[in-house]
């Protein structure tokens, strides 16, 4: 008759202070090793290690009882197998307050650990040299250190894991202080957890992309738009607390910055230089600066107001760049995001140093020194002013290639809009092409408009946006924004569309204004007939076949 397995017994208590008389250390980092070793020497404590570790805790004057003894059994595979023994399991799962527990320990021989102390391979990092094969990043899966690590961390009630030479001298202290509590312990526990599962969950990432797991088996695939392949079936995040923040969105929302472990690209890897703490709006802002800004392949400043552009232009150098950037919208302006994709020269401070202007934060891929100085020392609002430095590069490789966005207790992934629009691939549908010295500006103003909040609209002349009509409801309250914003400087500009116009409606603002030339993508079941208003008011226009929505 078959007997159901049941469940195991709950310990019956648990203990507040354990005293530490006998520690299993094995380590692959190596750090601060001779400071732990010197605090178990003093405090009495029996080590029991491997390998390297116990070379290295030898050399400091301690004495080793070697696991391989504890055992009775070698090292085996190259060391793949060592501590995966009862004798070290047993002695580290064992719980204090059963007596049953307490005599299987008696009847084979085996004494308790009071502490473990393990860090991991450093899978992570032999994963990110440029020439990693694939049989070393296999080799530097750990297997007896997460097995030691998580048995103690389940043992808490009775076992320290300590897996961080960060943590070495909270450990040291509680030992001087004659033991472990069990807040100690549980907080050990909880970084133990952590540390676990953030190897996991670098070795599932690495695996998936080794064995090309890239999306569910049997599902169609879906294709992308640049030749990227299929979503992910599976992400897995491994994310860290990079920038506390004093406050959200606003005051009574709690809020800070997270990236993923070993990310440093965009915002990710930002440095600020000077001026105060970077706020939550302060970063969705710097967002939306830098990757404008690094659509645009020549010297380009952006100036940034809630996420959206209120200037932005393109030049020969970034400080005149900057200069018409800023003049495009000077009311916005004021204490606004100013990003540039170039390094932040003299020029460009002199620039910022006009009287009655003021920016929150400067962003760039770097700052010359000069710069630096005038900024924080002659303006009214050098005290102020965050000066930023981004790390330009892909910063999308770990989160496979998705942009993330939160929703109500989901995510959202989708390919972030970096793909370079093609001009060869755009198409004049007016009777009327645009003339040769609007071709530039067209492409400036569709490279723009893909970073407005949808419904979007831009307006520029040359190289510089002057109007945005921005997350409108309609299309043509966003083209009257839009013109509006830019007056008189419509006049023999260009405007570009995030999307289609659904009606004809638009281009008799569109005419009045003086618009010279308007790009779309194009799409809408009425496309013949705003084509056929176009040609009524003799505007060119083209079709880039392209949406560019931005919610």
């Amino acid at each position: 008759m078959h007997t159901p397995h049941s469940a195991p017994r709950p310990s019956l208590s648990t203990v507040d202070v354990v005293p530490i008389r006998r520690v299993l250390v094995s380590v692959f980092d190596k750090t601060g090793l001779d400071r732990l070793a010197r605090g178990l020497k003093a405090a009495g404590v029996r080590v029991a290690s491997t390998g390297g570790t116990s070379a290295a805790l030898a050399s400091h004057g301690v004495a080793v009882e070697d696991v391989s003894a504890i055992t009775g059994f070698p090292e085996v595979l190259d060391g793949r197998v060592k501590t995966l023994h009862p004798h070290i399991f047993a002695g580290i799962l064992a719980r204090g307050d059963r007596p049953d527990d307490l005599e299987v320990l008696a009847d084979h021989g085996i004494e308790r650990f009071d502490a473990v102390i393990v860090n991991l391979y450093d899978f992570a990092g032999v994963i990110a040299k440029p020439d990693c094969q694939p049989a070393e990043a296999v080799e530097l899966i750990d297997i007896g250190g997460p097995s030691l690590v998580r048995a103690a961390a389940k043992n808490h009630a009775f076992t320290a894991v300590v897996t961080s030479p960060d943590q070495y001298d909270d450990f040291l202290a509680a030992v001087g202080r004659g033991g472990t509590t069990l807040a100690d312990r549980r907080l050990f526990a909880a970084r133990a957890f952590e540390h676990t599962a953030a190897y996991d969950a670098a070795i599932a990432r690495w695996m998936a992309r080794h064995a090309g797991l890239v999306a569910d088996a049997g599902a169609p695939a879906v294709g992308e738009p640049c030749g990227e392949p299929p979503l992910a079936a599976r992400l897995t995040l491994d994310l860290e607390r990079r920038l506390p923040l004093r406050y959200g969105e606003n005051p009574h929302q709690s809020a800070a910055m997270y990236a993923p472990v070993g990310t440093h690209l965009g915002l990710a890897g930002l440095r600020q230089l000077c001026g105060k703490e970077l706020s939550y709006n302060n970063l969705l802002d710097l967002d939306g600066a830098t990757r404008l800004v690094g659509l645009v392949s020549e010297p380009a400043a952006v100036v940034v107001k809630h996420t959206n552009p209120c200037g932005a232009a393109s030049d020969t150098s970034v400080s005149t760049a900057l200069a018409t950037a800023m003049a495009a919208d000077p009311t916005s302006a004021f204490g606004s995001i100013v990003a540039v994709n170039r390094t932040f020269d003299r020029a460009c401070a002199e620039v910022l140093l006009t009287p009655g202007m003021f920016v929150e934060v400067i962003a760039a891929p770097a700052f010359d020194r000069e710069a630096v100085e005038l900024l924080t020392t002659k303006p009214t609002w050098k005290a102020s002013v965050r000066l930023v430095e981004v790390p330009p590069g892909d910063p999308w490789e770990a989160t496979g290639g998705m942009e993330l966005r939160s929703v109500a207790g989901a995510l959202l992934a989708q390919r972030p809009d970096v793909c370079c629009d093609d001009p060869a691939a755009w198409r004049v549908v007016t009777n009327t092409a645009p003339p040769p010295e609007l071709t530039q500006p067209l492409g400036f103003a569709f490279t723009l408009v893909r970073r407005l909040t949808s419904n979007a609209i831009a307006v520029c002349r040359g190289a510089s946006l002057v109007g945005a009509g921005i997350g409108q409801t309609s299309r043509v309250d966003a083209v009257r924004i839009a013109l509006e914003k830019a007056g008189e400087r419509a006049r023999g500009g260009v405007l570009a569309s995030d999307a289609f116009f659904p009606f004809p409606d638009s281009i008799d603002l569109i005419k009045r204004a003086g618009i010279a030339a308007i790009i779309q993508p194009g799409g809408s079941k009425r496309d013949a007939e705003v084509i056929a208003a176009a040609d009524a008011a003799g505007i060119p226009m083209v079709f880039t076949a392209r949406r560019h929505f931005r919610h």
